[in-house]
């Protein structure tokens, strides 16, 4: 089940620049929920907002996320939503590990946590997200992509 619109890489390599599609496989922690991801990261972005605070993951940001194919396990995914509801993040019923997300930021777009890829972290920057102050922090990283320097 492919979970988007829209060569691959060790993950203990570091990307080049960003500047080609890798494709990295991941899962959750009991290993019932597989996915694939292509992306073309250049950072990993970590928010500081409740709830991304309270799970400490590091994402492949939704600016550079092409495509998300949940490989097994998509059942096993449950969702929950706060606040405004305009993010969905997805948890694996049986460990709880949260493997992905629809970000506020891009409701249609995606964000995975770097930490549950298949060979640990990529070695990337690690540029942080204001998520305490959401709407000013949005607003600048919407001018940023718009620029294309994110």
């Amino acid at each position: 089940m492919s979970l988007s619109s829209a060569a691959t890489t060790g993950c203990r390599r570091p990307v080049e620049s960003g500047l080609v599609v890798a494709k990295y496989t991941g899962s959750c922690h009991c290993k019932a929920v597989r996915f694939q991801v292509m992306a073309r990261p250049t950072h990993l972005s970590r928010c500081n907002c409740s709830i991304c605070s309270a799970k400490g993951a590091l994402y492949l940001p939704v600016s550079e996320v092409e495509q998300v194919e949940i490989l097994e396990g998509g059942e096993n995914l449950q969702s929950y939503r706060f606040n405004r509801q305009e993010a969905e993040h997805l948890f694996c019923r049986t460990c709880g590990i949260h493997p992905f997300h629809r970000p506020r930021i891009g409701p249609s777009r995606w964000s995975v946590n770097a930490r549950c890829l298949d060979g640990g972290l990529p070695e990337l920057p690690i540029e942080d997200f204001d998520g305490v102050n959401w709407e000013e922090a949005a607003e600048l990283e919407r001018r940023q992509v718009r620029k294309g320097t994110s």
